[in-house]
């Protein structure tokens, strides 16, 4: 299988995570001028399953090193294959939550309140479980995240004076999903040796069969969760399965090339967590707030005739984030 040997790689790797994670949810903008997300969220889970198989097949399955994707799930312990499954049905909860946010408060908001505050929590997690990188630093690039959140909620707050009820729903609503989203790396790292992936411990994972694992207990998951939503949604009516199969072949492909976008960048993070450390590996990918709020910014407009001010503020924001993630990327050197 592909393994990253070095730093340098693993930091780039992240950055692509991170354009990844900023990315997908322009896919959801895209098909939800015609079609509800929950509809959409069917095809973006299919197409990080797709994915997941995809990148066995290919990174996972050929090279000198490592164990080959086949032979890795058959030596799975059963504890680590229900970790992995766990961080599925975890990250789908949280991921849920999250789309909803977007589709009622936006990209530039929803990106920096939950996966921000996703960022913050999830670091924090990771560095318990595997403490790899300066602590100092690592934590200060944090707190650099934790005030661009503060200041992208402050210019939220006075371009939507005119929808505080609306604002306040979006905003808990990605509060919540970046409380869930923090926890579910962990599961997935704690089912793979990160210390050693060219000879993983005897009944731990590959960064590639954690992957397709996990995949399976997001799709799982949704059958629950979003079955749920589908009959009792944040907002609309309820929509049914006979809906999603009315939908178009062009707008199905647009869900399901975000689950594939989403997927590269989880595939490539995990396997940077080797030589990065999961926190630093973890904290970069979440960046992918920066990236979504520049796509919320200059390209969806959702900052559009906001009052005298607000361009400092979100200015400020990506000053802050720059800075932030400079230091996290510092912490795994020093």
């Amino acid at each position: 299988m592909f393994i990253v040997d070095s730093y340098f790689t693993a930091i780039v790797f992240c950055f692509i995570t991170m354009l990844c994670w900023g990315s997908w949810a322009n896919t959801q903008k895209l098909a939800g001028k015609s079609w509800r997300f929950e509809l959409f969220y069917w095809d973006y889970v299919i197409g990080i399953v797709l994915f997941s198989i995809l990148s066995a097949l290919t990174l996972g399955s050929n090279g000198s090193e490592g164990r080959s994707f086949a032979a890795d799930l058959a030596q799975s312990d059963s504890s680590n294959i229900i970790s992995a499954i766990i961080g599925g049905v975890v990250f789908n909860a949280a991921n849920i939550l999250f789309s909803a946010a977007i589709a009622i408060a936006g990209m530039a908001v929803a990106f920096p309140v939950g996966i921000g505050l996703a960022l913050i929590l999830g670091v924090i997690v990771n560095y318990l479980g595997a403490e790899k990188g300066n602590p100092y630093i690592l934590f200060l690039g944090v707190l650099f995240v934790m005030a661009a959140i503060i200041v992208n909620a402050v210019a939220y707050k006075k371009t939507n004076q005119a929808a505080q009820k609306v604002s306040s729903k979006g905003l808990l609503l990605s509060l919540a999903a970046g409380l869930l989203m923090s926890f579910f790396y962990r599961f997935i790292a704690a089912a793979m040796d990160l210390e050693n992936f060219q000879q993983p411990a005897a009944g731990k994972m590959t960064p590639y069969t954690a992957v397709f694992v996990f995949s399976i207990g997001i799709l799982l998951s949704n059958f629950i969760f979003n079955t749920i939503l589908m009959k009792k949604p944040f907002e609309g009516t309820p929509v049914s399965y006979a809906d999603y199969f009315k939908g178009k072949l062009s707008v199905h492909m647009v869900g399901i090339l975000g689950g594939l976008i989403w997927g590269l960048g989880n595939s490539l993070n995990l396997i940077a967590a080797g030589k990065a450390g999961p926190a630093i590996s973890y904290g970069l990918g979440q960046g992918a707030t920066m990236i979504a709020a520049l796509w919320g910014v200059f390209i969806w407009k959702e900052f559009k005739n906001s009052p005298k001010g607000t361009d400092r503020l979100i200015a400020s924001m990506f000053l802050f984030f720059v800075v932030g993630l400079g230091l996290i990327i510092y912490a795994g050197t020093a």
